[in-house]
């Protein structure tokens, strides 16, 4: 398995919205976890505030920081958002901005323990939502281990040129901590210019783009029944297709393989 990486530019649509659509038709095991220095949302937008007390990457940092008791509070951190089947897993981000302090620090621990779960058995994907690249304390730890990093981008003009700066950022950290070419990836977000004549223009591959839909966007920020027959749904869906040809390609080239086992319990 893999980690799958989203971040977005300045101004562009909401990457924690393709996110949680990616995780909610994922065919394989996998966490979603809200790495967005920002903050998370999906516990109190989508899941409503329904799951009680504190839970998330803030009270693993503060668990690791103080006891190093990531490895063992790990899967108690986590909510089933396909209950009972423990296969779609959320990471809730923080919540406090006072916890980012907490979290900052251990970017890099965390992408090293998301590295072992596509490892592990059973194995996980982990698709995490970076955020916006240019916030205070982005996880560049996280987007340099991962197998692809997509650049979640509007087609219009404006969003284009936020997202050439975007790029430019990523392929220049990736240069100097000897990232392995090829991870990068444009996708797209609503109407606007042509894929083709986008890639040409900033050199980067689009791997797909979502349509426009505001009603399944509403539901995933603010809650509310998610229908698969929605044309954002079904985008979401097709993606695991490209994006699974890509990460098969480099399971291969490594030489993984997925044993099936029991789910870790989560809430």
């Amino acid at each position: 398995m893999a980690i799958v990486a989203l971040v977005s530019p300045k101004g562009s649509p909401g990457v924690t919205t393709t996110a949680l659509a990616c995780a909610l038709t994922w065919h394989r095991r996998l966490v979603l976890a809200e790495c967005d220095p920002a903050g998370g949302s999906i516990m109190a937008g989508y899941l409503g505030g329904a799951v009680p007390g504190p839970r998330g990457i803030g009270e693993l940092a503060v668990a690791e920081l103080r006891d190093g008791r990531l490895d063992r509070d790990f899967w108690s951190q986590l909510i089933d958002l396909d209950a009972p089947r423990r296969e779609r897993l959320l990471l809730p981000g923080i919540t406090d901005p006072a916890q980012a302090g907490s979290v900052s620090p251990l970017w890099q621990r965390f992408a090293d323990f998301f590295l072992a779960l596509e490892k592990g058995e059973p194995a996980f994907d982990v698709i995490v939502d970076c955020g916006r690249l240019h916030a205070p304390s982005p996880p560049w730890p996280i987007l340099r281990a991962a197998a692809l990093v997509l650049v979640v981008t509007g087609a219009r003009l404006p969003d284009l040129s936020s997202a050439r700066a975007t790029i430019a950022a990523l392929q220049r950290d990736f240069r100097e901590h000897r990232v392995a070419a090829g991870s990068l990836r444009l996708l797209l977000v609503g109407e606007g210019h042509a894929q083709a004549e986008i890639s040409k223009a900033l050199e980067l591959p689009v791997i797909a783009r979502l349509p426009h839909d505001p009603r399944t966007a509403e539901v995933l920020t603010v809650g509310g029944t998610v229908r698969a027959n929605r044309p954002l749904m079904r985008a979401a869906n097709a993606l695991e297709v490209p994006i699974n040809s890509i990460l098969d390609r480099r399971r291969a080239r490594l030489g993984w393989r997925s044993l099936p086992s029991e789910v870790p319990d989560a809430v």
